[in-house]
């Protein structure tokens, strides 16, 4: 019992002191900094310097007038026009000297220039492009210099709340670290990749800031800044990053020697799972997607998928929507197998899906419409899944896609652009090159043609003349 009173007094007694008003005695035991890891990552970070040439007629219609030439000078405008330049960041990930940075940085660049924290400038080139994740891979010409870099975290091990730096060049001051926490993972609402699956942050992300590295405590990259949602084109702390999941299959591209990232086609079209589905199916919850079609001799057909299944995981990865299906997809290699976890039968499957490249179909033609017709100056091919992959398009049941128009063609004044898919002409569908030309030569009262754009089929009525 005194032993308890003892214990007690000296309880109330540390109660009693204002244990918050004590002064530190050292810097330790107030210091708390990010430092070892900025020195760490900050000489892998640079800036990406990118210029093209814009056309005077782009420009105004008073650049053609000789008499404004006379008083500003030809050599403001130089032979192409005026210099644009645009500026961001980049992160090296190869100590050869491989930079990654967003495509939008460097799109339609003539010259890009590199510069390191120490202040080397290099000149880079372009290796890799991978619009669809808004990606690219930069060469830099470092005459055998080993550089800095930064290997990948995987972006999977992320959690709401975990510490996160942003590096970059904001406005073009130069290397800048801001601070912040994971606040979300798997955003989709951002639409600046097709994948739409977004680290959000709060760190602060200005423009400049694109393409710089997002890392973790630990010193290594587990994303690249992206965008930012804003109404005054200033950072308010809600920012997005491309997850070291895609940028994994970029620098593996740059390895194997291609231009573009392959990425594995499965042959199917899927759809998120319902409520009604979730009852109909028996399931546990509402996850996972439905499987609507498989396509004959793709992975899944080979692997003996069948419509009706539902996809509840890949490799052990949970699937909760479409886009987070064509994510995981998107992750993975050309030449590997996938483990899916599926629903049949009211019973759990496990399905070893070979991951392969996108068929190409077998002498197809890519011509240019001429004539009097309506698609006159569209430059076609039939869609197969390789060019549905690379146009980001889905492979559905095929088609003709318009791949290039040539400016002032009747088929720009009809209002179509590249990327639509030509479904039927008259009431014919269309499967190959050779029966669009058929149909389009064919017609004395005029033309019905539906085409697809994006996910709507629209309809173009054109008589003749």
């Amino acid at each position: 019992m005194k032993m308890n009173f003892t214990l007690l007094a000296a309880f109330l007694t540390f109660w009693s002191m204002d244990v918050f008003s004590i002064i530190p005695q050292s810097q330790k035991q107030i210091q708390l900094t990010f430092a070892p890891v900025v020195k760490k990552v900050g000489p892998a970070v640079v800036n990406v310097f990118a210029a093209h040439s814009i056309s005077s007629k782009k420009l105004t219609p008073f650049f053609q007038d000789p008499i404004f030439r006379h008083f500003f000078g030809e050599r403001q405008l130089g032979q192409k026009g005026r210099v644009q330049k645009s500026l961001g960041s980049g992160v090296i990930v190869d100590p050869k000297g491989i930079v990654i940075t967003n495509y939008h940085v460097i799109k339609g660049a003539e010259d890009i220039k590199v510069v390191l924290q120490d202040g080397r400038e290099m000149t880079a080139n372009i290796v890799v492009q991978d619009k669809k994740t808004d990606l690219v891979a930069l060469k830099l010409q470092t005459e055998n210099q080993n550089l800095p870099y930064l290997e990948l975290r995987d972006a999977d091990e992320l959690q709401v709340g975990d510490l996160v730096l942003a590096f970059g060049n904001p406005f073009g001051f130069g290397h800048t670290v801001t601070s912040g926490i994971v606040s979300a993972l798997a955003r989709s609402q951002v639409g600046s990749n097709d994948f739409k699956s977004f680290i959000q942050t709060d760190a602060a992300i200005n423009p400049g800031n694109s393409g710089g590295a997002l890392v973790t405590m630990d010193g290594r990259l587990v994303g690249i800044n992206t965008a930012i949602f804003s109404n005054t084109g200033g950072s308010i702390g809600i920012s997005f990053a491309v997850p070291s999941n895609l940028i994994a299959p970029v620098i593996a591209s740059v390895g194997l020697g291609n231009k573009k990232v392959v990425r594995p086609w499965v042959g199917l079209r899927v759809q998120g799972v319902t409520a009604d589905m979730k009852e109909s199916l028996n399931l546990e919850s509402l996850t996972g997607v439905l499987v609507q079609k498989i396509y004959k001799g793709g992975s899944s057909d080979k692997a003996s998928l069948q419509k009706g299944d539902v996809i509840l995981s890949v490799n052990g990865h949970s699937i909760s929507s479409k886009s987070s299906f064509n994510f995981r997809m998107a992750t993975l290699p050309v030449g590997s197998k996938a483990v899916f976890s599926v629903w049949r039968d009211e019973s759990l499957k496990n399905i070893i899906v070979p991951l392969l490249s996108p068929p190409k179909i077998k002498n197809n033609r890519r011509i240019e419409v001429s004539g009097r017709n309506p698609l006159s100056g569209a430059m076609i091919t039939g869609l197969s899944p390789a060019i549905a992959e690379n146009y980001a398009l889905s492979f559905d049941e095929g088609g003709v896609i318009i791949f290039k128009i040539r400016k002032g063609s009747l088929a720009r004044l009809n209002g179509l652009l590249p990327g639509d898919i030509i479904l039927k002409i008259n009431n014919k569908a269309i499967k190959t090159v050779d029966e669009l030309l058929r149909y389009m030569s064919r017609s004395r009262e005029g033309w019905h043609i539906d085409y697809r754009r994006g996910d709507e089929v629209q309809t173009l009525f054109v008589q003749t003349w």
